[in-house]
């Protein structure tokens, strides 16, 4: 299972998919708990949704960052990747990650990474201190069991959604000015 990533590009999204083994279990990761219900993560400045803890990868207490595997619109990826320059990640190829509200930075993305950083490829890494989240079940509530064919709506499934019903709307709309030449056509041919 693979997430997206949506890249904009003078006005266009592109999309790239994000390898899940590069999130691999390491001493440096944590696993989310299921203590916690289900929680989204928002910009610290204008609370823009950015993802949510359905896409958790873990996250790096040394670095104060959590990872995710998906994100949503509201997060910008840098075009132009840059060598960090921290003595804990000297060498690695980073983009930043911004807010699409805000423009305010809220983490990096690994590009390139040594070896002892290689589960952090690929996954987008936000800075604790930028990002607030909000957790959508308090203590003493129940999370519902879903059945297997009941999924929670994801950023994935609501992007495949969202595609899926601009398809629809281009379609109909074709299908609407065909029918009017039909009309038309029947019109002009009856009064003959």
């Amino acid at each position: 299972m693979a997430g997206k990533i949506k890249v904009a590009d003078d006005c266009s999204y592109k999309t790239y998919s994000v390898c899940e083994s590069a999130a691999d279990s390491s001493s440096r990761v944590e696993e989310d708990g299921e203590s916690d219900g289900p929680a989204v993560f928002m910009c610290g400045k204008c609370k823009l949704p950015i993802g949510d803890s359905l896409s958790w990868s873990g996250s790096d207490d040394e670095h104060n960052q959590i990872m995710l595997k998906r994100i949503s619109d509201n997060v910008v990826i840098g075009k132009e990747p840059f060598v960090s320059g921290t003595r804990k990640e000297l060498g690695c190829l980073v983009v930043n990650l911004t807010c699409r509200g805000c423009c305010s930075e809220l983490g990096i993305m690994y590009i390139s990474t040594p070896k002892n950083l290689d589960y952090k490829r690929s996954l987008f890494c936000f800075n604790v201190e930028n990002i607030e989240s909000y957790i959508v079940s308090g203590p003493g509530q129940r999370v519902p069991v879903l059945d297997r064919e009941d999924k929670p709506v994801t950023l994935e499934y609501q992007n495949i959604v969202e595609q899926q019903m601009t398809e629809i709307k281009s379609l109909a709309v074709i299908i609407g000015q065909r029918l009017l030449e039909i009309e038309n056509n029947l019109q002009c041919n009856s009064g003959k």
